[in-house]
């Protein structure tokens, strides 16, 4: 098995600027700049010959470059509840076309639809039990995130693995996009 997901990654020169915000709050868990992406579809733990088929589907979806920006942050969960704090990205219609057809690929190579609602956005930590002021203090400290528009001319198959540092992320196939 190999846990696996489609993504855009974030180019350096935006990821600099993400890196910059990763203080304030004790015990985050922060990504480090290349693990930063904008998750397309997550496909879990799949199985060898699975990925075979899934990684065919992919390279047959098709899509123009992205014009992207990010602007916002916002957190998954509430109270002591919430488990990651994220920068958000700028609503793009071709993107979420771009995501529907990672879902529609995750399918045809025989995966169960993803019924969660599709938030484009860049993980910047993890937490675990975390102060809520402490969190609501951070999301008001960097409310006015926007980054420069950046453009993605792939995307990418990606497999993560856990290790005591947390996941790390290795790009296994590319996919143009024209």
């Amino acid at each position: 098995m190999i846990r696996l997901f489609a993504a855009i990654a974030i180019p350096s020169e935006i990821g600099a600027g993400l890196v910059s915000r990763q203080d304030g709050l004790p015990d985050a868990r922060w990504r480090p700049m290349e693990a930063f992406h904008i998750t397309l579809r997550f496909f879990g733990d799949v199985a060898e010959n699975v990925a075979a088929d899934l990684d065919a589907e992919l390279a047959m979806v098709t899509g123009a470059p992205l014009n992207l920006e990010l602007e916002g942050v916002g957190a998954f969960g509430e109270g002591h509840e919430i488990h990651a704090v994220w920068a958000g990205v700028v609503e793009d219609p071709d993107l979420r076309q771009l995501a529907r057809r990672c879902e529609t690929a995750a399918r045809r190579a025989g995966l169960k639809p993803d019924t969660r609602v599709y938030k484009p956005h860049v993980t910047l930590a993890y937490l675990r039990r975390p102060n809520p002021d402490e969190v609501a203090a951070w999301l008001a400290g960097n409310n006015l995130l926007k980054s420069p528009p950046f453009r993605a001319t792939s995307f990418g198959l990606y497999s993560s693995w856990r290790t005591a540092e947390g996941s790390r992320y290795r790009l296994e196939r590319e996919y143009p996009l024209v």
